[in-house]
């Protein structure tokens, strides 16, 4: 499909809502070329003031949610963001949602909420990786980017989408790279959507797994999750690490596995204890790209593990947190990580 630019009249402009939960794109550093800045100084106002032009793609509004770097994002702040953005989607007088959102765990908000929006609106989560006051800022054009996107009826019902870089992830494959680049975020697995250029769209594909609109998942009522401890598997890893994880309290655990989910003998064998206990324990893996097969170098019958097909630990982590605000068994865990 060609790249497009929908032109409206004024009055029959989308209405596309930016919800704002601060980081780097809020940000701002003493200087235009110093490393370190404070995420999350400017208001949602001062941001969409700073975008030329964005009021002529959609008719704005804005709330400000939050006001944090993304290393301080609670769940707390992703049931809120996902239940507000059920209640717009559900009316007439919003067309689609953007959400500004620190880097860091931006791949994990994208990711709960592809699990729990129950719309097929567009959902964009868009931020930066410069400060606001960086000489060559990259949050006005991911902005303006995001807006376009929310805005454009063709992004509908492909799940919860990132804008970033002139790019368009799929929340469910996207995953952050780079520590400070521009193009820190890419897809691996599964590829792009699609592309953004100064608000021109152009779409490749739609998601594979089941999200939004199709998914099982809501946190209506929901005021807290189970807790779920991520476990990085390395050589010679000290096996109590599991048994610390059940001493606090955890329901599940996920191990950032070497290699295909792998780890050694004695944690195989804590993690085998705490399963027959009823601690769900997925193995997912440390290595950015490629699938962990279930029974593969590991028994999983046998142990009555969960193997987390293409989803990372950060990502495994918040379908396992889901998952476990019902009673299931082991196979319907293990089939929502096909499915999702």
């Amino acid at each position: 499909m060609p790249a497009k630019n929908i032109l409206h009249p004024p009055d029959r402009l989308p209405r596309v809502m930016i919800l704002a939960t601060g980081g780097t794109i809020a940000g701002s550093a003493a200087t235009a070329t110093q490393a370190g800045y404070t995420s999350g100084r400017m208001t949602v106002d001062a941001m969409i003031g700073a975008v030329p032009g964005l009021t002529g793609i959609a008719r704005i509004h804005s709330e400000q949610v939050a006001n944090v770097g993304s290393q301080d994002i609670t769940f707390a702040i992703m049931i809120d963001l996902a239940n507000r953005i059920n209640d717009l989607l559900g009316t007439d007088g919003v067309d689609g949602v953007v959400v500004t959102h620190g880097t860091d765990t931006m791949e994990e908000t994208a990711h709960f909420l592809n699990l729990t929006v129950k719309s097929r609106k567009p959902v964009v989560l868009t931020g930066a990786m410069r400060p606001s006051t960086a000489i060559s800022a990259d949050g006005p054009l991911n902005l303006y980017n995001a807006v376009a996107v929310a805005a454009d009826p063709d992004a509908a019902g492909r799940g919860t989408l990132v804008v970033m870089n002139d790019r368009i992830h799929g929340a469910h494959s996207l995953t952050k790279t780079n520590t400070t680049s521009v193009e820190t975020f890419i897809s691996p697995i599964n590829g792009l959507i699609g592309t953004v250029n100064y608000g021109k769209t152009e779409y490749f594909r739609r998601p594979f797994r089941r999200h939004t609109h199709k998914s099982q998942f809501s946190v209506k009522g929901v005021t807290s999750l189970p807790r779920v401890d991520i476990i990085y598997a390395c050589a010679d890893m000290p096996a109590d690490l599991i048994d610390g994880s059940m001493e606090k309290g955890a329901k599940g655990i996920v191990v950032a596995g070497d290699g295909n989910g792998n780890m050694n003998a004695a944690t195989i064998r804590r993690a085998a204890r705490a399963a027959k206990k009823g601690v769900v324990i997925v193995r997912s893996s440390r290595v950015p790209t490629g699938k962990v097969g279930r029974n593969v170098e590991i028994d999983d019958d046998r142990m009555r593990f969960i193997a987390s097909d293409e989803l990372n630990p950060a990502k495994s982590r918040i379908l396992l947190m889901l998952a476990l605000l019902k009673k299931r068994g082991l196979d319907d865990i293990q089939r929502l990580f096909y499915e999702y």
